[in-house]
């Protein structure tokens, strides 16, 4: 398990599923795409579009392309 990274600020969170535990799987909340209290990530960082998260349950480190904001598909 890795460590919990020193960026890692609570007022910086996204809520999207973990690869790594899939925690979020049988949440009610998480389901019905509502902001759930539980099972949320750490934002640690993003450039353009893409967001880099770690899961404060298992610790899990991966990127996310979000497809929204800088870096996105253009319309």
């Amino acid at each position: 398990m890795l460590p919990l990274d020193p960026t890692a600020d609570i007022g910086r969170r996204a809520w999207v599923p973990c690869p790594g535990c899939r925690d979020d799987r049988d949440c009610a909340a998480c389901l019905d795409g509502r902001t759930c209290p539980d099972h949320w990530r750490y934002l640690l960082a993003n450039k353009g579009s893409r967001l880099h998260l770690q899961c404060p349950n298992c610790t899990h480190l991966w990127a996310w392309e979000s497809g929204f904001g800088a870096g996105g598909g253009r319309i």
